[in-house]
């Protein structure tokens, strides 16, 4: 009843023209609010900014999550308190994270980044206006860095350590040992957080909003069905159709990860 009868209304919603403001009869008009997709240069944009703000933001996540992950499996003083530090960015709100962003670091006049800048000798830089799509990238990959690092720390504390030792005993490099045998048994966790990651990220709204408030070249797909209804478009019939095409989207990659999540299970039963 919660989530069903509202996604079977948007779904008649996306068959007919229905437009709020000047109010308008609803009138059924099949598929073509579908087939307009390809004519909508606007959707189009949409569509391209948020391929590339999933692809940057996920594999950068990635990346330098599990170049954190591998620093933290050893043993050294105050690991816990770095494990929590290094965790916190995750546990924080998006529209509070966009702020923090927005205000404290982009910030041309009292910025940190544009205070390093000047520090160094360097011009200010209008970073969310000259750069909106990496300013948000930024911000993602900072907020979800944390997610990938549990994950690939997960598999490097389920390698089983003799294996490892019998690699060193026979003489193999460090570099050998990681590209060899540590890399493989990380590959169905680096695929699983890049699945999860990417079908989060495809629906970000918040960071958007706040940090650029969908400014050219940062309007991704939701932000754009949020212009097109509430947002001041009032056209509930298109915005309805291009939601379905985003979860149509988002049940392909879940579906994804949801089969790799049942292989990593498999495998850890098997083990």
């Amino acid at each position: 009843m919660v989530t069903q009868v509202p996604f079977l209304f948007s779904l008649w919603y996306s068959l007919t023209d229905w437009t709020i403001v000047p109010p308008s009869p609803r009138e059924f008009v099949g598929f073509d609010n579908y087939t307009s997709f390809f004519d909508n240069q606007f959707f189009r944009e949409a569509v391209w900014t948020s391929i590339l703000m999933t692809v940057f933001s996920v594999l950068l996540s990635v990346v330098f999550g599990t170049l954190l992950a591998i620093l933290l499996d050893r043993k050294f003083f105050g690991q816990g308190f770095v494990r929590t530090l290094l965790i916190t960015p995750f546990l924080i709100m998006p529209v509070v994270a966009g702020l923090i962003w927005n205000t404290q670091m982009f910030n041309s006049s009292f910025g940190v980044i544009n205070w390093l800048l000047d520090a160094v000798g360097f011009e200010r830089i209008e970073f969310v206006t000259r750069f909106p799509l990496a300013s948000i990238v930024i911000v993602l990959v900072w907020q979800w860095t944390p997610f990938m690092m549990l994950i690939s720390l997960a598999g490097l504390q389920g390698q089983d350590s003799s294996v490892l030792e019998a690699a060193r005993v026979d003489g193999a490099s460090s570099r050998a040992i990681f590209f060899e045998i540590t890399l493989p048994a990380l590959r169905p966790y680096l695929e699983l957080g890049t699945l999860l990651g990417s079908i989060y990220l495809i629906q970000v709204f918040d960071h958007v909003d706040v940090i650029t408030g969908g400014g050219p070249g940062s309007t991704n797909v939701p932000y754009f069905v949020y212009q097109r209804s509430i947002g001041g478009g009032w056209q509930f019939g298109q915005a309805s159709a291009y939601s379905i095409v985003v979860v149509i989207a988002s049940i392909i990659i879940a579906n994804f990860g949801l089969r790799v999540l049942s292989n990593l299970l498999e495998g850890e039963a098997a083990a």
